[in-house]
């Protein structure tokens, strides 16, 4: 028995004078690509209570922000708009 309690007290005064042995990590930033965003300007208006519910529905629905969701339409729109204007200006 006493062989093995002086067996252990060395393990323990061994593990007190060996430094730890833990590996030493670089830790380096990441790299993101910039991202050029086109410059924001403000946009209120006025919308129906229900209107506003139905996009807020679908904004949860679909995860995408108000702030998108109102981009995508304002596009679509005028992408339309200016569709319809070139075939009835073709036309005349």
């Amino acid at each position: 028995m006493d062989d093995y309690k002086n067996k252990l007290g060395s393990l323990a005064d061994k593990l007190k004078k060996a430094p730890p042995k833990t590996p030493i990590q670089e830790v380096l930033p990441v790299k993101a690509e910039t991202i050029v965003k086109e410059a924001e300007a403000q946009f209120n208006n006025w919308i129906p209570k229900t209107l506003l519910k139905k996009i807020k529905a679908y904004s949860v629905e679909n995860e995408q922000s108000l702030k998108d969701i109102n981009i995508a339409a304002l596009e679509l729109f005028l992408t339309t708009k200016a569709k319809l204007h070139k075939t009835v200006t073709n036309a005349d």
